[in-house]
This record gives structure tokens, C-alpha cells and sequence, in this order.
């Protein structure tokens, strides 16, 4: 369930391979590979298209992309951290792939309308503050008749057993209220709707946690916050761990949230 990657700008040069790390080893959670999969099958890409992905991180999927477009299509990523920037470029230059890769976010794609047959952007909205000024870009940046498929978490599914229900209530509100956008999984359609988008098709996988990981990370983290704010005492928290704890090494252990991803197009 830990899929929050820390900001890129808390960490030095050393920590900056960790960041890439973290973010590599989140996108391996079945749950993120299926989202995957599904978001590629819906785009369709095919030779000689133009597509980009937004948030494009360390590359990976611009790499499927320049892969599938050819040499007679194109593949680019947009990112805003220089540091996962420079990994992407890395990465394409050994791969000697021709995916390539610009500076910019999700208020700002460095790109004229109607630019691109396809589109994906992965985990991006639950940071924004904006999401409807997003939306109107990836409508701009889209030519007519082409496809985009938003993925991103809504924290609002999270589910979280054994523990007693208040606690567990006022750990997930606290996750929210860390958290830009934390429903935003649920607002995608609509979002993309208003900025004149038509949506396909809606796919969702939840992210289940390892079973034996027990609280792992991001509750531990999350629960520390709750007590810090009065959410919860100390007490609550150590009996809510504990549980979880017992609940890893019995088997009676839930920890997931659910992932959502829409198709849509721009029309004609």
C-alpha cells in the first residue's frame, strides 16, 4: 500500500538513486502492472503515432511507447524533476532508444495543441492542486481524435483490517488530509469531461499490500501523523500496530487501496 514516492527535493545526489529506487520497485506492485497493461491496450498505440506521457518519471513507459510508435512515430516524456529527468535520458541513451524527454508538468506540456494521438499521465492528479487547469491541457495537447488514459490513486477506498474502526477511520482522513488531492481517482471522468474529453471506459485495480509486511511503512508513518494532529492517542496507535502486527503472522490482514484509470477521447 506504500506507493508515495518522497519529494525528490529532500534528498542529496546519494539519495536521488534511492528516490529512482523507490519509484521503480512502486511501479512493480501487481496492481500498478495491471493498470499498465490495461492503459497500453486502451491507447492502442500504432506506428508512426505521436504520444507522451506526463509525469513520465524515470522513462519506462516512454521507452514502450518509441518502441511501438517506430521510426516513423514519436515518444516523449514530461517531467519537472531534473533529477528523474536525467535518469530517463540515461536510460534511453543505453537502451539506445528515441524516446526523448522534456522539462515541464502537468499545468504547463511544453508542447502547441493538437499535438499527440495518445497520452498517459500515472499518479499525477493526487498531487495537484489544480486538476481541472491539468485537464484543459491534456484536452489542448491532443489532437482530434485522440486518446488519453489518467490513472491515479483515490485514498478514500482504503482499506485497512484488522482495527478498531474509528482509529483506522482517523488514520485514513489523516492520509487524506497529507495529501493534495487525495480523491481524486473518483473526479478523473468528470475532470476530463468538462475540459471536452469523452469518456471510453474506466478500468481500477486495487493495490493490496503484502500481507506479511504487516502496518508497513506508510501506516506506521501515517498513524505517527494522526497522533501528532490529536486523531488518535499513542495508545490507539500502539494497539492499532500491534494488531496488524498479529494480524500479518495469523493471516487476517487487509491493507489495500483502489487505483483507477479512464480512457477518453478528444472529439472530431
Amino acid at each position: 500500500m506504500d506507493t508515495f514516492a518522497p519529494r525528490p527535493d529532500r534528498f542529496d545526489s546519494a539519495g536521488q538513486d534511492q528516490l529512482v529506487d523507490v519509484r521503480d520497485l512502486n511501479a512493480a506492485l501487481p496492481g500498478i502492472r495491471g493498470l499498465r497493461a490495461w492503459a497500453h491496450h486502451a491507447l492502442a498505440l500504432r506506428s508512426g503515432e505521436s504520444a507522451v506521457d506526463i509525469g513520465s518519471g524515470t522513462g519506462s513507459e516512454v521507452l514502450n511507447f518509441a518502441e511501438t510508435v517506430g521510426p516513423t512515430g514519436s515518444a516523449v516524456g514530461v517531467e519537472p524533476d531534473p533529477n528523474l529527468l536525467a535518469s530517463a535520458e540515461r536510460r534511453a541513451a543505453e537502451a539506445d532508444s528515441a524516446a526523448k524527454f522534456h522539462s515541464g508538468d502537468a499545468y504547463g506540456i511544453p508542447f502547441g495543441a493538437n499535438t499527440f494521438d495518445a497520452l498517459l499521465c500515472e499518479r499525477v492528479f493526487q498531487h495537484l492542486t489544480a486538476p481541472a487547469r491539468a485537464a484543459n491541457e491534456i484536452a489542448r495537447v491532443l489532437r482530434p481524435g485522440g486518446r488519453a488514459v489518467v490513472v491515479d490513486v483515490d485514498w478514500g477506498t482504503a482499506i485497512m483490517h484488522p482495527g478498531d474502526l474509528t482509529v483506522v477511520h482517523q488514520i485514513i482522513e489523516t492520509l487524506a488530509a497529507a495529501t493534495t488531492n487525495p480523491r481524486s481517482g473518483r473526479r478523473i471522468p468528470g475532470l476530463l469531461t468538462k475540459a471536452g474529453l469523452v469518456v471510453d471506459d474506466i478500468g481500477s485495480h486495487a493495490l493490496v499490500q503484502d500481507r506479511g509486511v504487516g502496518a508497513g511503512a506508510l501506516v506506521t508513518r501515517i498513524s505517527a501523523m494522526a497522533v501528532a494532529r490529536g486523531a488518535i492517542t499513542e495508545a490507539q496507535r500502539d494497539k492499532l500496530l500491534a494488531d496488524l502486527g498479529r494480524g500479518a503472522e495469523t493471516g487476517d490482514i487487509h491493507l489495500s487501496v483502489t487505483m483507477f484509470a479512464v480512457l477518453a477521447h478528444k472529439p472530431n
